[in-house]
Order: structure tokens, then C-alpha cells, then sequence
């Protein structure tokens, strides 16, 4: 049987064999993680960008309002 402090050193070693090298996957997961959030990111203030336009040129007087 495993005592306790056996069996949580041999869990985290099964851990760190598990993340050290699995064919790729997590090296996958470590560089698609960031991608995703930065697009995220960049799809969320594109999204903001456009509606502020729209409000700045819904507001905006035309040019016959200006000549008026």
C-alpha cells in the first residue's frame, strides 16, 4: 500500500511524465491558448470600434446641415 507523502510524489510525478512530452499536444495548447485570446481580443475591440463609428457618424451633421 502507499502511504500518503508516497502517494502524492508518486501523482505529481505521473503529472510531470503526463505534460512532459505528449506528441505535441501540449506544446499545441501553449502556443493556440494565447492566439485565441489575443483574437479574442482584437474581434472584441473591432466589434467596440465599429459601433463607436457609427455613433461619431450618426451624430455628425451632414455637409448640407454645414453649408446651412
Amino acid at each position: 500500500m502507499f502511504q500518503t507523502g508516497d502517494m502524492t510524489r508518486t501523482a505529481t510525478a505521473q503529472i510531470g511524465l503526463l505534460l512532459a512530452h505528449q506528441g505535441g499536444w501540449d506544446e499545441i495548447l501553449m502556443v493556440a491558448g494565447p492566439l485565441l485570446v489575443v483574437g479574442g481580443l482584437l474581434v472584441l475591440a473591432n466589434r467596440r470600434a465599429k459601433a463607436h463609428l457609427a455613433a461619431v457618424t450618426e451624430d455628425a451633421p451632414t455637409p448640407a446641415e454645414r453649408d446651412a
